[in-house]
């Protein structure tokens, strides 16, 4: 059965994204000094091989458990979905052929047609909320898994909605002091998982808790 998940990394005070990571200062990583501190956040993934092919780094990057499960991740997606900020900053920044290779729902007001992207990206802009978007993951997903992506928004909705079987968090071990915060906004009752994995890596703890 199709499963929907968050997979992202998560700074040691709970933030999602540092403060000053917006659009308006993209081009400005020194600004509040988001860019080192992003970078720290996610330097784990960077330097797993897997991910260096992904991203056509050249040959090279950390092998072992870590990456194997960075690998069998991007192997069960079938579809992503993710919000409107993420998708505007994925889109001043990824290179032309985007690290998704499946078909991706962007939750967002402002309707647009389909962007083809090669290597099997192709981005559809869903302005009937995030039911909706799911609806159509599920399609296009087949029998593979659905991943929320991000940013913190899209994945607090999902939650509020009841619909993420499955939460797997890299814990590193940086302070961002501010930022957006991955569990605000959330309903109560919360959503209840149990822990189902741990696995320590040299710059993240990854965690993974599943619906009971």
């Amino acid at each position: 059965m199709t499963k929907v998940f968050v997979n992202i990394g998560l700074s040691l005070d709970g933030y999602l994204a540092p403060e000053g990571m917006t659009l308006e200062h993209w081009a400005e990583p020194g600004y509040k000094d988001w860019g080192a501190k992003w970078g720290g956040l996610m330097a784990w993934l960077i330097s797993q091989q897997v991910m260096r092919e992904k991203l056509k780094f050249g040959p090279g990057g950390e092998t072992g458990p870590v990456n194997d499960m960075v690998r069998r991740t991007f192997e069960r997606i079938g579809a992503n979905i993710m919000g409107k900020r993420m998708f505007e900053q994925g889109e001043a920044s990824w290179p032309e052929e985007a690290p998704f290779h499946t078909p991706v729902f962007v939750l967002t007001h402002e309707p647009r047609d389909p962007w083809v992207r090669p290597g099997g990206t192709t981005f559809h802009f869903v302005n009937d909320g995030p039911e909706r978007a799911l609806e159509l993951a599920r399609e296009a997903a087949g029998t593979r898994d659905i991943r929320i992506a991000g940013g913190a928004d899209a994945i607090q909705q999902y939650l509020n909605l009841g619909a993420v079987d499955e939460l797997e968090i890299a814990l590193a071990p940086v302070l961002f002091g501010g930022g957006r915060r991955l569990f605000e906004h959330l309903s109560e009752p919360g959503p209840q998982f149990r822990i189902d994995r741990v696995l320590d890596g040299t710059a993240a703890t990854h965690l993974r808790y599943v619906r009971p």
